[in-house]
């Protein structure tokens, strides 16, 4: 039975996977709100209303699992008359419509990633041209994500993203700069750039790397105090970001930077452009131009034909660089990639036990680097109130996959959504202890 409570057309949107299915949403959110429909993001159960959309991920077989249970959940849910409607769009959607369509039939459409105009028709709204740049944020109140590009270029054999996002398309500064400064007006001081690949960021429609210049056009929005950098490709990287990060207060040190490998033969196979002596330098070079910037990167261990010796030279790798922030994933063979033609040929239990090493490795260098911190005092951002804590980040550290900062609510008051300057007074490998300074 329907339970009373259930709200009819009100749609409950419902986001799985990246920032960029986030920012997708929100903007999904803010035409629907524009339209006078009642539109909640992922609304408990009792109150979701009667029409679903789930904005679904389909990069690896994690995401993509994680994706056809949620769909599978609803669908069952209208079977049994608990919603009325159920829509699903993004990656998934995108890359595997004929067959969802074809094993899940209960579910009213299916929507690829550049479909916005016809999945706001089929929830009876209207796509509106003037709202560019406009949506409803679901992140706290405090920082926003600003998708700056669209898509791929790069040639990446493991990667299924061009499939599912096409090739790279740039914003217009001018957009940008705008959305930047509704968010603003909102109440939002740190913005969180987004795109496949920062660094491609202005060759299609100002015929030049233009990263730096949107960055300038966004420091001068009033309101804004920090801009973080997501998703940097190693090869080609404008070198002018790194000479504005330095000078330009508002530009968070810090770069997220997914490097995938640094063995050269798997790095070849890869088909990533580069090489270890290569990465290495560029690495090097940022430190040099930036002392004291937070380098994030992201590793693939597994990867169809990687050795024990390739991975040997990750391990001492990573010993060496001294990451401050990383994440590892084991490999995922995905049709259509260009390293679908390969043989996966690593096991599933020895890719685990390649992704565990690896993660210990950098829990020691994160528990080392961190010591360092205690005692210092960091401008910090307090993004909420938790249990007994309130929880903040320093410039160096990015939500959801980053250190945070936890201060003791019980000892101390501090404002959600504002800075505070906080000495650090203990840490462990990927959480820092701190008080008001």
């Amino acid at each position: 039975m329907r339970t009373k409570s259930l709200k009819k057309n009100k749609i409950n949107v419902i986001t799985l996977g990246c920032s960029k299915n986030i920012y997708d949403s929100e903007v999904l959110m803010g035409q629907l709100r524009a339209n006078g429909k009642e539109v909640e993001h992922e609304a408990p159960a009792e109150t979701e209303g009667n029409i679903i959309v789930i904005n679904t991920c389909g990069f690896i077989d994690n995401a993509k699992a994680e994706s056809v249970n949620m769909i599978l959940e609803y669908a069952d849910k209208k079977e049994k008359g608990l919603v009325d409607k159920v829509f699903v769009t993004g990656c998934l959607s995108e890359r595997y419509r004929p067959d969802l369509e074809k094993e899940i039939p209960n579910v009213d459409q299916f929507f690829g990633t550049t479909e916005l105009p016809q999945l706001l028709k089929a929830l009876g709204a209207d796509y509106k041209h003037e709202l560019l740049g406009e949506r409803l944020t679901t992140t706290p109140k405090n920082y926003a994500y600003l998708k700056i590009a669209e898509g791929c270029d790069r040639p990446c054999s493991f990667c299924a993203i061009p499939l599912m996002r096409g090739k790279h398309v740039s914003q217009p500064i001018e957009k940008l700069v705008k959305e930047a400064q509704g968010l603003a007006r909102d109440g939002v001081k740190e913005l969180i750039l987004i795109a496949q690949d920062l660094t491609y960021y202005g060759l299609d429609i100002y015929k030049k790397r233009n990263l730096a210049e949107l960055l300038e056009g966004l420091a001068a929005v009033e309101g804004i105090e920090w801009i973080r950098l997501h998703y940097a490709f190693p090869t080609g990287f404008p070198m002018d970001v790194l000479e504005l990060m330095k000078r330009e207060p508002k530009i968070c040190n810090y770069i997220d930077i997914p490097l995938q490998h640094i063995s050269d033969s798997v790095l070849k196979s890869m088909r990533r452009g580069t090489t270890q002596a290569k990465t290495t330098q560029l690495l090097k070079d940022f430190r040099a131009a930036v002392p004291g910037m937070a380098i994030r990167t992201t590793l693939i261990v597994g990867y169809p034909g990687e050795t024990q010796e390739d991975f040997n030279i990750l391990k001492d790798w990573v010993q060496e660089m001294k990451f401050d922030r990383m994440g590892c994933f084991a490999y995922s063979h995905e049709e259509n990639t260009h390293a679908y033609l390969l043989e996966d040929d690593v096991p599933d239990t020895v890719k685990q036990e390649r992704a565990n090493e690896i993660m210990e490795l950098q829990s020691q260098i994160s528990w080392d680097l961190n010591q360092e911190k205690v005692g210092q005092v960091f401008k910090c951002i307090i993004d909420r109130k938790e249990g007994q804590h309130f929880v903040g980040r320093t410039e160096f550290d990015s939500p959801d996959v980053d250190n945070e900062v936890l201060i003791d609510a019980s000892l101390h008051y501090l404002k959600t959504g504002e800075f505070a300057m906080i000495k650090i007074t203990d840490a462990t490998e990927f959480d820092l202890y701190g008080e008001p300074a």
